[in-house]
């Protein structure tokens, strides 16, 4: 192998007969490297943007959630829940109540999602940096419970973010059917004040549909006495998310199931790394129509070095070697352009990365972002994909064309 590597070497760099061939082989070698570097900045935008999206859910989402298998609530005094609070990886235990309510406001009304959490709540996660508003974190005092809700719900509802008027809050009652009547008595309703204060996750099923609120309210407006809908889990400091899950999940058994945040967000994330994929994939279509040009530059030299092959079968060299001298040839044509567009790719993103060259939008529209430019994340996995990706498709795809050729140069100076 160290001898058709060397003489693929010599040729790679060696001027041609043909000036052409010097040129052909230029391109095959930029064609190569732009293709590349596409999927590096592509895959890198897409890694930014799943990066960005779970900072967003991350001040929302706990660390660990437990929920029930068989049932939307279940019983949080239930010795294995219990079990948790002396864990010593775990730092926190939060119950949490969450089911569908109508809201009223005025003349406005809206379905929501009313979640009633513990007061430890925003010690559970980084609530209080996606709070928007004058107050503090405040769910209910000895009179009243208050709402936090999302900000598009705010919007629809039309209270602004200090609304004076109650939200009239109304749930089915449990067990009971619905009153033709005096529909009015099928249900439970309850207000809830405002505290001020809004939270903008900048997911629409978060923003949209959301109310935070106590505990206690839930339970009274969904008539639960200890039932939960989850347990939230906050780990301590160095402990290690996926060994305690399957710990607890071990604990627990087969009643209840122990999510992390990316299975907690599991449709999110599946419908990113689907666009990865086809991203991915399309732009490996266009890498495999630009190694065409280096199967046009392979066969191009084997016509120019037609005197070369009759030498080194004088001095020896069987078939083999010299097919093997012209594949190398072209796996050596791809690895430099993979090799640059790799770099180029990633000094590209890590300049996108550091000054945000190219934005999201210009004026007004860029308001209507989370972040203004695309964001990057450069992932050591993806580079090593994209070389491999490379690699493999440059090799198959001058493999036929190298050995058809060559066996037809062969048996030419038989």
């Amino acid at each position: 192998m160290r001898f058709p590597f060397y003489i693929a070497k010599r040729y790679l760099f060696s001027k041609k007969s043909h000036n052409a061939i010097n040129v052909i082989s230029g391109v095959s070698v930029c064609g190569v490297a732009l293709a590349t570097l596409a999927l590096v900045c592509t895959l890198s935008v897409f890694n930014g943007f799943q990066d960005l999206v779970t900072t967003m859910f991350t001040a929302f989402d706990p660390e660990l959630k437990i929920t029930s298998v068989n049932g939307k609530v279940f019983d949080a005094q239930d010795p294995r829940i219990q079990s948790l609070r002396e864990m010593p990886e775990v730092e926190l235990v939060s119950e949490s109540l969450e089911d569908n309510a109508m809201v009223q406001y005025k003349d406005r009304q809206a379905m929501v999602v009313i979640k009633g959490v513990e007061d430890n709540f925003h010690q559970l996660t980084a609530i209080d940096s996606i709070l928007y508003g004058r107050g503090d974190f405040i769910l209910h005092d000895e009179v009243v419970s208050y709402a936090i809700p999302g900000i598009e719900l705010v919007s629809v509802l039309g209270t602004g973010i200090r609304f004076l008027d109650p939200l009239e809050v109304y749930a089915p009652k449990r067990g009971t059917k619905i009153n033709v009547a005096n529909p009015s008595s099928s249900f439970n309703s309850d207000y809830l004040h405002s505290s001020g204060l809004v939270f903008a996750v900048n997911q629409q099923k978060y923003d949209a549909s959301y109310i935070l609120t106590s505990l206690d309210f839930a339970r009274e407006l969904f008539q639960y006495q200890t039932e939960v809908s989850s347990i939230e889990l906050k780990l301590k400091e160095g402990s290690n998310i996926y060994k305690v899950q399957a710990k607890i999940a071990q604990s627990l058994g087969k009643d209840f199931q122990v999510l992390n945040r990316y299975e907690q967000q599991a449709e999110t994330y599946r419908i990113m790394e689907v666009e990865k994929l086809i991203s991915y994939l399309f732009l490996t279509f266009i890498l495999l129509i630009a190694c065409f040009n280096v199967i046009g530059s392979i066969s191009m030299l084997i016509i120019d070095k037609r005197a070369d092959v009759v030498t080194l079968r004088n001095l020896g060299a069987d078939d083999g070697v010299i097919t093997k001298i012209f594949l190398l040839e072209g796996c050596l044509i791809s690895f430099m352009g993979a090799l640059a567009g790799i770099v180029l790719g990633v000094v590209l993103c890590l300049i996108q990365q550091e000054f945000g060259l190219i934005s999201l939008g210009s004026g007004d529209s860029a308001g209507a972002f989370v972040v203004d430019a695309y964001p990057v994340s450069v992932h050591l996995a993806d580079v090593i994909l994209v070389l491999l990706t490379v690699l493999i498709i440059s090799f198959l795809s001058v493999l036929y064309p190298v050995r058809y050729l060559s066996r037809r140069l062969l048996e030419k100076h038989a």
